[in-house]
């Protein structure tokens, strides 16, 4: 009854995951997400991630008693938390991060007594922090990151007890607040509305923990007073008297000093000065000669040691620089999560009077990130600044900020998803034969610009049907959402150069360059093709490699058809030929035996027909498309 209950609040399964949840089956056991106990006798594990469920939390989860684990991250679910989820005493994993829900976290979930995780990052909520959760005495983990939460964070509820050990803490456990936790080994906070100080009994966690809030925190970055409230620059509590009359010593010490001390004073500042820009001018001149910006990073947490990244001022002078806010407010304050991966998150939003864009964000925490990693950032807008062709994803600028720390790529949406999704979630009857070869016919046209047109030429990192997004009227446009991955290996690979003797200085042409592989590129189009032609995904668990399964049919034109989704109606089999042999030439393992993309499209230019007429006939689709379009 509950998980029946459960989808019928869900109204948008796009994927349809819960299309196999038969309300006429009493055993739930074999439902897409579900897990049971070894006597099937209850279920024990929900998770269901990054399936684009849209719909409410049903609160009769909490009566799944026995539940264990519910992740349902990375979806569209809206509403608030409910109440009854504190019932599921037997409950270790909740995961609900990266979804739209709202309202406050309910102070019954200090009633999960067996949790060990809660996620409930990239949402949201609002209200403060339950000092409840205080009694959750297993939990390790626990992720509110990215939420509207407010208030201060909840050591104990009596304010007046301190203790100057973490052990200490846990012998009062009985007053609830974070600092009874004493398992508690990982905490976010971060990029909240908190306010007040950081209780000691959680300052052994990274300082990003807490970063982007209304803290008083003179170690970690803030958000800036203008969007904190007048009480969170101070203390909630008045001034005390004895606080004041120091604050009023002060001032009339300040008030007094004589002419001669504050000259003094004046002049001291102004050599120091001096002597710091002639030593900043010298380090300038002996990195080179061009006009650039010296940034400097630490290396270690020591401090001994550092980089000098130099960075060519000219570089991003044409690319256009978006404020964090701007793309918060376009981004539906970054709840609007499209995809994600470890490295980076992606925001659908809208520009105001402007374009509908997709914002790619890296996932990194600010004292991870190195001069090498700037530099080799600021490369790859630049590289990805030069593209521009009908069938690649335009870059339209970059967002770097160091207050909440930012590194951010923004690209023009193309609204009608990727092509991952029309061909293994989506309606078949929409992508008929012409349009498939429409597709493919956009993809190598945007491979031969990139391989052939751009000097030096230009890779798409992780080639696949994830990487072209499609337009209204199902134009293929190459994206390299994956380029995060080529910015954090490039770097790693020379974090080992820098030494321990001082200042290194780094310049843009002495750091490995992004890497360009041609043969991969096309060896992964072939893989491509297959795909669009079989609607297969490219591995599948139960049938192996997709490569392996085509091998007796590519060959072999008696055969030929097999290789054809099951959803196409018509083909046209002269266009079926010229894609097979296209695909024969570009997965052999010779890659020396490749052809160049340059032959690939005129290949396929040459023989295949995407005529209206030729479409006309391949679908009832494309006639009812020229009728409305007339």
């Amino acid at each position: 009854m509950a998980l029946t209950t459960f989808k019928e609040d869900i109204y948008e399964d796009p994927h349809l995951v819960l299309s196999n949840w038969n309300f006429l089956d009493s055993d739930p056991c074999e439902w897409f997400g579900i897990t049971c106990n070894k006597e099937r006798q209850h279920v024990i594990k929900i998770n269901i991630s990054s399936s684009s469920l849209k719909g409410f939390l049903a609160p009769e989860i909490g009566q799944i008693t026995y539940l264990q684990e519910l992740t349902l991250q990375k979806n569209k679910l809206l509403g608030i938390i409910p109440k009854e989820l504190g019932m599921l005493k037997f409950l270790k994993v909740l995961d609900l991060g990266m979804n739209r829900l709202t309202g406050p976290i309910p102070p019954e979930l200090g009633n999960l007594s067996s949790v060990v995780k809660i996620n409930l990052q990239s949402n949201g909520l609002t209200g403060s922090l339950p000092a409840e959760l205080g009694n959750l005495k297993y939990l390790e983990e626990l992720r509110l990151d990215r939420n509207r939460l407010k208030g201060a964070v909840p050591a104990y509820s009596n304010s007046t007890f301190t203790a100057n050990t973490r052990g200490m803490y846990a012998t009062h456990s009985n007053l609830p607040g974070l600092c009874s936790s004493s398992q508690l080994k990982v905490a976010d906070f971060s990029y909240n509305f908190l306010i007040g100080r950081i209780p000691k009994c959680l300052e052994h966690l990274p300082s990003a923990s807490f970063q982007g809030n209304c803290l008083q925190a003179n170690n970690t970055k803030q958000r800036p007073s203008s969007q904190c409230g007048a009480d969170s620059s101070e203390s909630h509590q008045a001034p005390s008297p004895k606080h004041q009359r120091a604050k009023d010593v002060a001032k009339r010490t300040k008030a007094s000093k004589p002419a001669w001390l504050l000259a003094l004073e004046i002049v001291t500042g102004i050599m120091l000065g001096s002597l710091f820009l002639v030593a900043l001018l010298t380090a300038f001149q002996r990195c080179n000669s061009k006009s650039a910006i010296i940034i400097p990073w630490k290396k270690s947490g020591s401090g001994k040691d550092h980089v000098v990244v130099y960075i060519d001022s000219e570089l991003l002078k044409d690319v256009t620089k978006f404020s964090r806010q701007d793309l918060e407010v376009a981004c539906e304050d970054f709840s609007n999560i499209i995809g994600s991966s470890p490295d980076s998150l992606v925001y659908k939003g809208t520009m105001k009077g402007g374009p509908e864009i997709a914002v790619i964000s890296l996932c990194i925490k600010e004292e991870r990130w190195t001069g090498y990693l700037e530099l080799y950032y600021q490369r790859e807008v630049a590289e990805l600044a030069r593209l521009n062709h009908e069938n690649i994803g335009k870059l339209l600028g970059y967002c770097r900020e160091s207050t909440p720390f930012t590194r951010m790529l923004v690209f023009e949406y193309a609204s009608n998803g990727t092509l991952y999704e029309h061909l293994h979630y989506g309606e078949g009857s929409q992508l008929y034969w012409t349009r498939r070869m429409r597709i493919i016919l956009g993809i190598a046209r945007g491979l031969k610009y990139l391989h052939t047109e751009l000097d030096p030429p230009f890779t798409i990192l992780e080639l696949n049907s994830s990487a072209v997004y499609l337009t209204e009227d199902f134009s293929p446009k190459l994206v390299d959402f994956e380029s995060w991955k080529s910015i954090l290996s490039r770097s790693e690979k020379n974090s080992g150069s820098v030494g321990n003797n001082g200042a290194v200085c780094l310049l843009p042409n002495s750091v490995e360059k992004r890497h360009v592989d041609i043969h991969g590129n096309i060896h992964a189009f072939g893989i491509l093709m297959l795909e669009i032609i079989s609607g297969r995904p490219p591995f599948c668990k139960d049938k192996g490699s997709l490569i392996d399964w085509a091998r007796d049919y590519l060959e072999l034109p008696e055969v030929m058809s097999y290789l054809l989704d099951p959803e196409l109606k018509h083909f046209r089999y002269e266009d079926l030929k010229a894609i097979c042999e296209v695909i024969c030439l570009c997965i052999q393992p010779d890659s020396s035996k490749q052809p160049s993309m340059d032959e690939i499209s005129l290949a396929l230019e040459s023989k295949i027909d995407t005529s209206v007429s030729v479409e006309l006939k391949s679908s009832s689709l494309a006639w009812a498309e020229l009728a409305l379009s007339s």
